[in-house]
Parts: structure tokens; sequence; C-alpha cells
């Protein structure tokens, strides 16, 4: 079953008085749009599951009054199971509903559309923020130049298939008593193709494609995240005679930058004061994603104070905006002394008194109000 369970009217866009001429309408109109092979839809493959699902069980009077009283929890009850199909395969399943006009007159095998393939290109976090092109170098199955994609020798032509005749399927009747049946398959000798290559091409051998090395200038947009894909339509592998190429989908990897930790499109960083800076107050040097900044430290700052930047963060992928960086604050305890440093911090710790050390806000409540 499909694992959205929307309505099966819905699906196929048809009303629940519609008749069977309305649903088989209804299915062909949607196969057409939907048939991976030639649909550029980013789902088309998930869709056409769930209308072939969807015209199983309205197309039969028995499933279809199941599902009008019962809905999907009576198909399951009444034992439906939909059609399971690779497609690889899929003009086989049309065959079966509709025989061999689905796609056009002469029952040949429609033409498959090409490969998909993945790539990976790997970038800094800097270069997520601000967006970079890179060029990507990959191996793709392209149309061949010497037989034009077509398989045969320059000067020769493919045959027609002895076994189908050319029509690229073969049909079987069978009898029964509840009248004929007739069953499609793809011919096992031309692959549905209806012809069949007697001197293949002898730069890919038959095959109509060869495989070269192709580079991709690819733009990746400000502020995308770690592990996710960008895709460029038509630039896969070839399609077989002359069909749409395949897509190719790029996985872009966000290296990860010692400076900074991504939250969203927020960014956290540390700065470290030494005690005598978080006593007295200070300026100091910070790393952003847009290089370096000077920040002003009040006396009295706290280990655990948190600044915010507003705006420093990570743009908002194909948004307005962008986040913050948040800059927390350590506070560097010396770990070696000599006698005269320890000296002159036992002098200041006889000299100091609760109001020294004392603060106007605690720290929770400082934590709190950063992210306010």
């Amino acid at each position: 079953m499909a694992t959205t369970q929307r309505d099966y009217y819905e699906v196929l866009g048809v009303g629940r008085e519609a008749d069977e001429g309305e649903i088989k309408r209804a299915f062909r109109r949607l196969a057409r749009e939907l048939h991976p092979d030639v649909s550029e839809v980013p789902d088309a493959q998930e869709r056409f599951r769930e209308v072939v699902e969807a015209y199983e069980a309205l197309s039969k009077r028995e499933t279809r009054e199941l599902y009008d009283r019962f809905g999907h929890a009576g198909l399951r009850g009444g034992g439906f199971t939909p059609t399971q199909f690779d497609f690889g395969s899929l003009n086989d399943l049309f065959a079966a509903f509709f025989g061999d006009d689905l796609f056009g007159v002469g029952g040949r095998a429609t033409r498959s559309r090409g490969a998909d393939l993945a790539v990976q290109v790997e970038i800094e976090l800097v270069e997520a923020a601000s967006g970079i092109k890179r060029e990507v170098p990959f191996p793709v199955a392209v149309t061949c130049a010497t037989c034009a994609g077509s398989g045969t020798a320059p000067g020769t032509s493919p045959v027609t298939c002895e076994t189908c005749g050319g029509a690229g399927r073969l049909q079987r009747v069978s009898r029964s008593a509840f009248g004929e049946f007739v069953r499609t398959q793809t011919c096992p000798t031309c692959r549905g193709a209806g012809q069949r290559i007697e001197e293949p091409c002898p730069d890919c051998r038959g095959e109509g494609r060869i495989v070269e090395e192709r580079t991709l200038e690819v733009e990746i947009p400000p502020g995308i995240h770690d592990g996710q894909q960008i895709r460029i339509s038509g630039e896969g592998h070839a399609g077989g005679g002359g069909a749409r190429a395949g897509d190719v989908y790029v996985e872009v990897r966000v290296k990860p930058d010692p400076r900074f930790v991504r939250e969203g499109n927020d960014i956290f960083s540390t700065v470290d004061l030494t005690i005598t800076e978080a006593a007295l107050g200070a300026t100091v040097t910070v790393p952003t994603l847009d290089g370096e900044t000077e920040l002003e430290f009040a006396e009295g700052t706290q280990a655990g104070e948190i600044r915010v930047l507003r705006g420093r963060g990570m743009p908002v992928l194909q948004g307005f905006g962008r986040g913050d960086q948040r800059v927390l604050v350590n506070v560097a305890v010396p770990r070696r002394l000599n006698d005269e440093q320890r000296r002159l911090l036992e002098e200041f710790a006889r000299s100091t008194d609760d109001e020294t050390y004392s603060v106007d806000e605690g720290f929770f409540e400082k934590l709190k109000s950063a992210f306010r």
C-alpha cells in the first residue's frame, strides 16, 4: 500500500460517481504525465505508484465496493494487495492494464530515460556562508558520436527483430472459463526495441553510449547545510535511443570549522580572556564568518557570559536575513605562578570582600537573555 493514505478518488482526480470509463481515462492521463521515463516531477515515481494503486482499487467492482464502504482498512481486510513492480518494467504493467496503446500505436517500448548520478563536493563553512561556484568532475555516459546513439557501425542500419516482427512485444492468449486473457511482455531478443543490431558500432560496441569525463560548474547558494543536494536537470547519463538524459545530484559536504559550531542559521564561538582582562576590561579580536572583528569587554566580565553579534551568522537559504553569532566567554585561570605572582594574588585575596565579587545578574539569567 502507498505510505500516504490519500483518498483514491482524489489521487485520480475523479468524483465518487465516476464510471469505469472516467477512471480509465484519468489513469491514462496521469500515467503519461508521471511516467518516470518522461516526467521531470521530482517525486514522479512515488506519485506514479500511488496512481497505479488507486486505479487497481477503483477499476474492479469488488475492490471499489469494499473501498467505498470501508475505506483503506476495508481493502486491507479484504486481502487487497497493490501490484509490486519496478520501473524497469513499467511498460509491461501498462500493457497488462490497457494493451499496447498507452504511449502510442505499435506497442513498441518507450525509450528509456537516462539514469541519474550522484557526485559530492566539499566546501568550507565560510564558503557555505558566502556561496561559491565549484568545478565538479564526474564520469558520465554520453551519446556515442560515431553512431549518433544508434549503436550500429557507420554505413549500416538495424534490422527488424525476427522474434517480435518489430513490435517490441510478444503476446500470449490463454483461455479459461472466464474468457480470454492476453499477456503482453517485452521481446527478449530486442528488449523492446523492435530492431536488432547485426553490425555494432566499434566505439560503443552497440550500446549507443560511451563513458567520458565531464566537468560541471555548480553554483552553491549561500546558507546551504551539510548534506543537502543540488539537482542539475538533464546532465546525467544519456538516455537510450535519444531519450532524455538523467539528472545529476550534487551532495554538498560542509567541512567542520574549528572556530565555529553551527546550529541552524546561528553559529557559536568562544573567546578566551585572562583573569586580568576579565577583571579590568579589554578589547579582543574575535573571528566571524566575515573576517575578524574587535569586541569590547567591560571590567568584571564573567566566565560563561554570551555576547550576541546580530546578523553575523549563516544566511537563510533561499530567503532573507542571517542568523546570529553567539560568543561564549572563557576566562583562563593561570596554571603556574611564580613566587611574586602568588604573593600578589594572596595580597589581593586578603583585600577583597563580598562587594568585590558582587554581580548584578546571575549567569543563568544572562544565558537566557542572550537567546531572547
